[in-house]
């Protein structure tokens, strides 16, 4: 049967439940289970099995395939808290994603025990035979939100992003593409940029609004100018281009991390920032095919030297 609808893929997922004895419980999570969170036609669904024997779910696939034609599915499992969690990560041919986690019972039970919700993001029982769930926490929902950074993490952050930012220029000087691709797309934009700009919008919103993973709707909460600079950085394969993308980060990194730290009363280290970019600057220029050694050291040193008088 096509899952075409929210309230049709709730009814299954709780017929799936009833079907086995061992499934006492299930739970929906994230932000299908949080009134306030965007979701759309595309959201996942986040279900937690609580069952006296898990061995016939991680053994066999028949019980989520009986829900309809599966496209792919993955069978992860992770470590929290010192336990091995196992999931089922499954992608239906109509489109609609369930994220299956499987979990014994002495899980809800200590969770019921202590009132703790199961997913401090939301969550909604959608079965409960044994009739445990009613002591479980009720969801604070601000699971996912940012905590103001120490001044030593925003300086962690800003130490990376120049860190970083100079395997990109010597991956540009080599020519290796995909070396350039994962540290200026991923590293420089997703683990120290994306990070800065969310700060920056918390301090906006104070410190209530929660970032989606990968940076996922960031460019809908930040300034259209600041948007349109994230977007400026994204470019395709041509080596000017790219050296191009490495500028236009940097030059959005500083700004945005000088407001952050201008906001929260921090430092932010020019002088760094200053040497790193003649770093850069002297690589762009520096012939790959005649550079011979002590070129880069003298062309350096050089910079340092002006950058220094004019200081």
């Amino acid at each position: 049967m096509p899952m075409s609808s929210e309230d049709a893929v709730v009814q299954q997922l709780v017929r799936l439940g009833e079907s086995y004895d061992s499934v006492r419980a299930m739970v929906l999570t994230s932000s299908r289970a949080d009134p306030d969170a965007p979701r759309d036609i595309l959201s996942d669904y986040d279900v937690i099995l609580y069952t006296v024997d898990l061995a016939p779910f991680l053994e066999r696939d028949d019980w989520f395939e009986s829900l309809g034609p599966v496209l792919v599915t993955i069978r992860p499992g992770f470590q929290e808290m010192g336990r091995w969690l196992a999931t089922r990560l499954v992608l239906y041919e109509d489109g609609t994603k369930i994220d299956f986690g499987l979990r014994r019972m002495d899980d809800l039970q200590g969770l019921c025990s202590t009132g703790s919700p199961p997913d401090d993001h939301g969550y909604t029982v959608l079965l409960d035979k044994d009739g445990l769930t009613a002591s479980l926490g009720r969801p604070t929902h601000k699971a996912y939100i940012p905590n103001v950074p120490m001044e030593s993490e925003y300086a962690s952050v800003v130490n990376d992003f120049w860190w970083d930012s100079t395997y990109v220029s010597r991956y540009l000087w080599r020519e290796d593409l995909m070396a350039v691709k994962i540290m200026l797309d991923h590293v420089l934009k997703q683990d120290e940029l994306r990070t800065m700009l969310e700060w920056s919008v918390e301090i906006e919103r104070g410190w209530v609004w929660k970032p989606g993973a990968y940076g996922r709707g960031l460019t809908k909460v930040l300034d259209p100018d600041t948007s349109r600079e994230l977007v400026a950085t994204y470019v395709g394969g041509d080596t000017e281009e790219l050296w191009e993308s490495l500028f236009r980060t940097a030059a959005l990194f500083r700004r945005v991390a000088i407001r952050v730290a201008d906001s929260l009363g921090y430092g932010y280290p020019h002088g760094l920032d200053d040497r790193v970019m003649i770093y850069h600057r002297t690589l762009r220029t520096l012939d790959q095919r005649a550079a011979a050694e002590g070129d880069l050291a003298r062309l350096l040193r050089d910079g340092y030297s002006e950058y220094r008088a004019g200081t």
